[in-house]
């Protein structure tokens, strides 16, 4: 449990950690135009890719609830981060696979997000849910429960005599 729970708080500081590491990598490792690829579609994609994977994921009712991450969203940012930390060494030879590699898990965690919480979300718009404090709403074929006028008592506290 202890690792879906840092996985939860680390996907708001990967969307700032992992634009920046592309841009120290590149310094570090490449150097030249690359720069202007760095700045103007690698940063922003990972920056913008990981902001929505963090609202999708953070919108689950499971997520919010337990604080933590589900197993295949440690498995699904694992790879992810991994490959996208990867294409920050800018490695002759290996960088155009692992671009590659980065982009396709990237949409499918998309797509994963989505999936996942059209799971939890599927069916709750159509009925509330039932909890421990009030009793369930009678359905459509069901009666709901006669009502009756309740009685009321008046108390004056002082008579006014005129």
């Amino acid at each position: 449990m202890w690792l879906r729970r840092a996985f939860f708080r680390w996907l708001l500081p990967a969307a700032f950690l992992l634009p920046l590491w592309l841009l120290i990598g590149w310094g570090v490792f490449q150097g030249g135009w690359a720069i202007l690829w760095v700045l103007l579609i690698a940063m922003p994609s990972v920056f913008l890719g990981q902001l929505l994977l963090t609202l999708l994921t953070r919108s689950r009712p499971s997520v919010r609830i337990e604080r933590a991450v589900s197993w295949w969203d440690v498995a699904g940012f694992t790879l992810w981060h991994g490959l996208t930390i990867a294409v920050g060494f800018f490695i002759d030879g290996v960088f155009p696979w692992v671009l590659t590699g980065a982009i396709v898990v990237g949409v499918a965690l998309v797509w994963l997000q989505v999936w996942q919480l059209w799971q939890e979300a599927r069916g709750s718009g159509s009925r509330l849910r039932e909890t421990i404090t009030w009793s369930t709403i009678p359905t459509a074929d069901e009666q709901a429960p006669p009502t009756r006028a309740h009685e009321v008592i008046v108390v004056r506290e002082t008579d006014g005599r005129d």
